[in-house]
């Protein structure tokens, strides 16, 4: 097709306000897909997505439209993630298009990743097409939200686009749009193939599926092709496109996106971001690719059952040819053996790979606490020593100091949340550097603040505290000393490693206490009593008991004699005395779940 009647764009919008459901209509109004065939959130194919109702990756599907004036259009949609642990696939998805529709719901108006994405959008050099919807709700504000987009993008109200993408109300008019406005590509069907790799999956039959955007040139299939990155070469067993299932189609040209079944065998030999070229023909330089995700979580995954360490390594890189952020090498734990520390952008993205480990491989996995890479000094010989986990930790007389990774943190707010954020990071330790007033009523502040603070829930906090409109961009600063001790927690007087963390001296108390609370909920009742401890070195700060069961040995007395009612109590009293001394109790994986989500009182 011409490279004119070609349009590539994709959805950004904050998360829930309605891109799935817009990508839907657009599929049943250009008759990609048939009413018969039709499902809610079409693109949204991993059973995970349809469960929690978000997007977790990028697709990518083609339709034909046949716009007002008789011209018949072939354009690719690219359906992006809106949650903030998922901003890198939406970073990839744009680099291979030439449009952004920026979606924004009626009923909330401009949020967090609104924002982020549209920045995004825009240093891509993105044409934007403003769009309000869930016109059909009660509570939508659809004037007040086109004003606001009109301050924010600088286009008049009356160009922006309200719609209902659930009831299917001026839906059309967002394809008009794309043709009108969205640009078409520009780059040169003669010269030599140049394809970014925008997202991939593994097939067990077909290997690495290589989503691509055809820049350059021409790919048939059977063509032998070779990975700029690394000059692996392989004759592709399929070139097709998606609409949106995968079709064989035998050639993509410049401007198209399709797919490439590589046959590839390894994630390594076909990375997101790489560029394509012909082996017969190469391209002089490839394209520019992405910058590396910054993984902010690391914690330990374990097999439950020991047996399952292959099984656990080969899903893991088969995830990491999924998504480039996931980051994982080998480790060991007491109490848990052999596992994998794993890093992850948030807690959220953590919880999707684990759900995926345990749904698409059948694993049972045991995640530890999350924690960040400390640097620790030892005393006497001075050396500096990386520890990822903090049962690494050494005993606190080898210790010289103990230095953390502090970030250089952007917050972007409106300025009625001025305090309400000032207040959130100084109880994190964050210090101001500077602020920053963008446009009116917004404002940029700028901390220094401990990776390990913003870790866990500092973003859930963030968006609590300003009803959503927050958001937050970091990058690593350096590693500084601070006082920090490891906390450690002890069940039924047996220290449970992976359950350990480093905490600020001042912190410490708190943590444990929060921390005992919480396991005591969730550690079952035994038939004796089990204690729950948090201590710091031999100190115990904190401690909780889980009541034993109780059996009614006295259920069979029927009055008589007081002391053959004792007599059976002391007894059952030396039986649980005695399993108490060879009793194992089992810590359930949502004990360790709980330490991720240690909420502030």
């Amino acid at each position: 097709m011409n490279q004119d009647q070609i349009r590539n764009f994709c959805i950004i919008a904050h998360i829930d306000h309605g891109k799935s459901t817009l990508a839907d209509r657009l599929l049943q109004i250009t008759g990609t897909i048939s009413d018969r065939e039709m499902q809610e959130q079409v693109l949204d194919d991993m059973e995970l997505e349809r469960e929690k109702g978000v997007t977790i990756k990028a697709s990518a599907v083609r339709m034909a439209y046949q716009s007002t004036d008789g011209q018949i259009y072939q354009i690719n949609l690219i359906d992006t993630p809106g949650h903030v642990d998922f901003a890198y696939e939406v970073s990839r998805a744009l680099q291979s298009c030439e449009g952004a529709v920026l979606v924004v719901d009626a009923t909330q108006g401009i949020e967090a990743q609104t924002l982020a994405n549209l920045y995004l959008a825009l240093e891509s050099d993105l044409e934007i097409v403003p769009v309000v919807n869930k016109i059909d709700l009660p509570a939508a504000m659809v004037e007040d939200v086109a004003v606001e987009l009109e301050n924010l993008l600088g286009v008049n109200p009356t160009d922006v686009i309200c719609i209902s993408a659930k009831t299917g109300a001026n839906v059309e008019a967002v394809l008009e749009a794309v043709v009108r406005q969205v640009p078409p590509p520009t780059g040169d069907i003669d010269d030599s193939l140049r394809a970014l790799v925008f997202d991939s999956h593994y097939d067990s039959y077909k290997g690495v599926i290589a989503y691509v955007r055809v820049v350059d040139g021409v790919l048939n299939d059977r063509e032998w092709i070779k990975m700029m990155s690394n000059q692996v070469t392989v004759e592709p067993i399929e070139v097709g496109i998606f609409t949106p299932g995968m079709t064989p189609r035998g050639q993509l040209s410049a401007g198209e996106v399709g797919y490439i079944a590589t046959g590839l065998k390894t994630v390594r030999e076909c990375r997101v971001g790489d560029t394509i070229t012909l082996e017969s023909n190469p391209s002089a330089e490839p394209l520019p690719g992405y910058s590396a995700a910054k993984p902010m979580v690391f914690a330990g995954f374990y097999p439950s059952e020991g047996e399952d360490y292959q099984i656990l390594k080969e899903a893991l890189e088969k995830l990491q040819l999924n998504d480039a952020a996931l980051v994982f090498e080998p480790e060991t734990s007491n109490a848990l053996n052999f596992g994998f520390r794993c890093g992850f952008l948030g807690l959220f993205h953590l919880e999707i790979i684990q759900e995926r480990l345990e749904r698409e491989y059948d694993l049972d996995i045991v995640a530890t606490a999350p924690s960040v890479r400390y640097e620790v000094v030892r005393a006497f010989t001075s050396d500096v020593e990386i520890i990822e986990s903090p049962a690494d930790l050494p005993d606190p007389s080898q210790i010289e100091e103990i230095r953390e990774p502090w970030m250089d943190v952007h917050i972007f707010t409106p300025n009625e949340y001025y305090g309400v954020v000032m207040d959130l990071a100084v109880k994190r330790r964050g210090e101001l550097t500077g602020q920053e007033y963008p446009a009116p009523g917004r404002i940029i502040l700028r901390y220094n603040l401990p990776l390990s603070e913003i870790v866990v829930d500092f973003y859930d906090k963030l968006k609590s505290a300003t009803r959503g409109y927050a958001s937050m961009d970091y990058e690593f600063k350096g590693y500084r000393s601070s006082k920090l001790v490891k906390l450690d927690i002890l069940v039924n007087k047996q220290a449970v490693d992976a359950l350990a963390m480093i905490v600020h001296e001042d912190d410490a108390y708190n943590r444990g206490q929060k921390m005992v609370t919480a396991l005591r909920k969730l550690i079952p009742r035994q038939l004796f009593e089990v204690p729950i401890q948090a201590a710091v070195g031999n100190k115990v700060i904190s401690r909780a008991n889980v009541k034993a069961l109780r059996k009614d040995v006295l259920a069979k007395c029927y009055g008589g004699d007081v002391s053959r009612k004792r007599k059976l109590l002391e007894k059952q009293k030396k039986g649980k005395k005695r399993m108490k001394m060879i009793g194992n109790v089992e810590v359930p994986q949502e004990a360790f779940m709980a330490v991720l989500q240690l909420k502030e009182d």
